[in-house]
């Protein structure tokens, strides 16, 4: 497939850094936000200051307010909230979108009450469309700068794969593509809650061979759940977790991180998220995946504690305590 077309839904940092890098290949992109007002503000700067300051936004990149402009496109590729994809493809799917698009999701997240996928949530909206996921350590400020990155594609239709693979990679943006779609996506959601963890341990001043034993452990955490909840093993030690956990858990671009760092600094989560102006999706994806656990009966002692943190306020120290106390046992997953 070749779409003359690409609209994106969703206008935040990510959504804007694939924008960007994919019309600067010559691709005709139209970029949506669900605020007239911020869409008319980007129409006038062609910069995403909010999100992506810094940042032009080429010629190539339109905008709209309206989600009925982006029903035409080949491809539709979501990079909302994971806490807004399902409203969001509820009014998509009401104004007919084109039979042929291919749908491409870029969220990470678990869906709160019913332990859906992002690509769950689509089928359930678009049957008859082909559903494509992609994952992978794609810090938005990198991917719009062209730093060099990598990013794993695959879809319910494996023909497509190769197609969008082809279509959408570029000389910086190397897509590989993978053979299962459910464990692609939930390395790229569980590993926020581990970042927040991680980010938790950069805030206590607990020093880099901890950080590098909660990684590893949320390795192994990340694949006890995941396995569980219907990804294969091997997926979970590529790209879109391994690699994503390591990028999400020590850079100093992510969100995740810093809302962890900033909670052991002694802020509240309130102001934290009132300070980011954006959204952190380890937050709704901490509860989201300690509900899955206990429904699987899957042992998580880092998600049950970053939830604690989050929902039930404990003081992260005391967190941290009761990951360290638990009882020594042999290295497994």
């Amino acid at each position: 497939m070749k779409p003359e077309k690409i609209a994106v839904i969703g206008a935040g940092g990510w959504g804007t850094a694939l924008s960007v890098i994919w019309a600067r290949q010559g691709h005709a992109i139209l970029l949506w936000g669900k605020t007239p007002s911020r869409i008319e503000q980007l129409q006038k700067s062609r910069e995403n200051a909010a999100y992506l300051p810094g940042v032009n936004l080429p010629n190539g990149v339109g905008l709209t307010s309206e989600l009925r402009a982006c029903a035409d496109a080949d491809l539709i590729v979501f990079v909302t909230r994971s806490t807004a994809l399902r409203g969001t493809a509820t009014q998509l799917r009401e104004v007919a979108i084109n039979p042929d698009a291919v749908l491409l999701s870029c969220v990470k997240g678990i869906e709160h009450g019913t332990g859906k996928r992002m690509s769950e949530i689509l089928i359930e909206n678009f049957p008859k469309h082909p559903i494509a996921v992609l994952s992978g350590p794609n810090l938005a400020a990198e991917v719009s700068r062209e730093l060099p990155t990598a990013t794993v594609l695959a879809c319910t239709k494996p023909e497509f794969a190769a197609d969008l693979q082809g279509f959408l990679g570029t000389p910086r943006f190397r897509i590989y593509t993978g053979e299962e779609v459910a464990g692609i996506e939930l390395g790229g959601a569980l590993k926020n809650v581990y970042a927040i963890a991680a980010g938790a341990g950069d805030g206590l001043g607990l020093g880099d061979n901890s950080k590098a034993a909660l990684v590893t452990r949320a390795l192994a955490e990340m694949v006890r759940l995941g396995t569980k909840m219907g990804g294969e093993l091997r997926t979970f030690y590529g790209l879109s977790g391994v690699g994503d956990l390591v990028a999400t858990c020590f850079s100093q671009h992510s969100r995740n991180r810093r809302v962890g760092e900033q909670l052991a600094q002694g802020r509240s989560l309130d102001e934290i998220a009132s300070a980011m102006g954006t959204v952190a999706e380890g937050i709704p994806t901490a509860e989201s995946a300690q509900e899955c656990a206990r429904k699987l009966k899957v042992d998580t002692p880092i998600i049950d504690q970053v939830y604690s943190l989050l929902y039930q306020q404990k003081p992260p120290a005391q967190a941290m305590e009761e990951l360290l106390r638990r009882d020594q046992k042999a290295e497994s997953i």
